[in-house]
């Protein structure tokens, strides 16, 4: 037997949509094993700001560099930057 599922309140903040969850089962709520994985292709991560110091003879490498790719040096800094992680993460793996 198909077990009725209860109807989520439409609340009106985040917190107090927080507050429900923190105090509610979603699985009273939610049939899961008719779920289906979600895509969303324009998503972008959260983002920080960060002061960063970096010689001025770098930046000007990198502007250089971003111009010659038409690209904002700040956006090719944080490409090198995620790069520099993956394959210092690619060259750790396996070892411990």
């Amino acid at each position: 037997m198909k077990r009725k599922l209860r109807k989520a309140p439409e609340l009106k903040s985040e917190d107090k949509v927080a507050l429900f969850w923190a105090k509610h089962n979603s699985t009273d709520f939610v049939n899961w094993s008719d779920a289906k994985k979600g895509l969303f292709p324009n998503l972008r991560p959260s983002t920080r700001p960060i002061p960063l110091r970096l010689p001025v003879s770098t930046i000007d490498r990198v502007k250089v560099i971003a111009h010659k790719k038409d690209v904002p040096y700040q956006s090719l800094v944080k490409l090198y930057i995620a790069e520099g992680i993956e394959r210092e993460i690619t060259s750790h793996s396996g070892r411990r």
